[in-house]
């Protein structure tokens, strides 16, 4: 699902918040449609129950194994991890590894799939490194986890780093990742592949699969419910902003400064104040 850049009018109307609020939150620096920088120092995935993405990187990492020197697959056993397990169950190509994979971290899920489903051997003997991080819970542990392991690795300070993450959760991703390498953050780039577009439907916001072409089959019924998206969308801005209630420096020191623009702001707003608690209670 490509971006399209909102332009910024007025937000009247739902379907159009929602949008404005998830493009700002997927940090989108690598657009879907184009090619990821080649000989990236370190490419991250922290996975999530959205396996698109990750599809996505090893894909490109078949065709191109010089995409990166290193790939992290990062994630341990979370309160998330069972949507993980009801992805894989659910998703017609490794369904079948639900017997092997259920139990275990997120990252050892991910790289099962990695080592089963895709040419993980010619990817390595191409000369990129696999690291699995098997402990971090949340964005803050997915940053310092990840740099403690590369660390033990021999790459303590990395020049360029690619993180993919659930969209909902990209920037604030890339701001724990800047926060854990202060005060020389590596050149960081995000790669959330999808930016969720939602539309109106018989009276009920659905995702708008328009933008979805050939080159990205497996976007449609891969991605969260709407219940669920809208309550990451919700639950993501207030973490985000720097007061005494998030994660700013004013509040819980868990990421540096983010900049909220006046009109996400709005569009947050407008999704919290009516259809979208209406559709999260559900």
């Amino acid at each position: 699902m490509q971006s399209k850049q909102l332009v910024w009018t007025k937000v009247n109307n739902n379907q159009l918040a929602s949008c404005l609020v998830a493009q700002f939150l997927a940090h989108e620096q690598i657009p879907a449609s184009s090619h990821p920088p080649i000989n990236t120092d370190c490419i991250v995935i922290c996975v999530s129950a959205v396996l698109y993405p990750a599809t996505t990187v090893f894909k490109h990492l078949e065709r191109n194994p010089q995409l990166t020197k290193t790939l992290v697959l990062c994630g341990g056993i979370g309160h998330s991890t069972p949507y993980l397990y009801e992805a894989v169950s659910k998703h017609p190509d490794y369904a079948h590894l639900i017997p092997e994979i259920t139990g275990k971290p997120e990252s050892h899920v991910l790289h099962t799939i990695f080592t089963r489903c895709f040419d993980a051997t010619f990817i390595q003997k191409s000369g990129c490194t696999v690291l699995l991080e098997d402990k971090s819970t949340n964005c803050g542990q997915n940053a310092t986890e990840t740099r403690a392991l590369l660390a033990r690795n021999g790459i303590p300070e990395p020049k360029s780093m690619i993180v993919v993450q659930d969209p909902t959760m990209a920037r604030r991703t890339v701001a724990s990742f800047e926060k854990a390498y202060a005060p020389r953050p590596p050149n960081l780039l995000s790669w959330p592949i999808i930016v969720p577009r939602v539309k109106m439907e018989g009276g009920e916001l659905v995702y708008d699969y328009d933008d979805v072409d050939e080159s990205m089959p497996g976007v449609t019924g891969g991605l969260w419910s709407m219940s669920r998206f809208l309550g990451l969308v919700l639950g993501e801005i207030p973490r985000l902003r720097d007061d005494e209630h998030g994660y700013g420096p004013m509040g819980k020191g868990f990421i540096g400064h983010v900049d909220i623009p006046e009109e996400v702001e709005c569009a947050f707003s407008r999704v919290q104040g009516g259809l979208g608690e209406n559709l999260v209670k559900r």
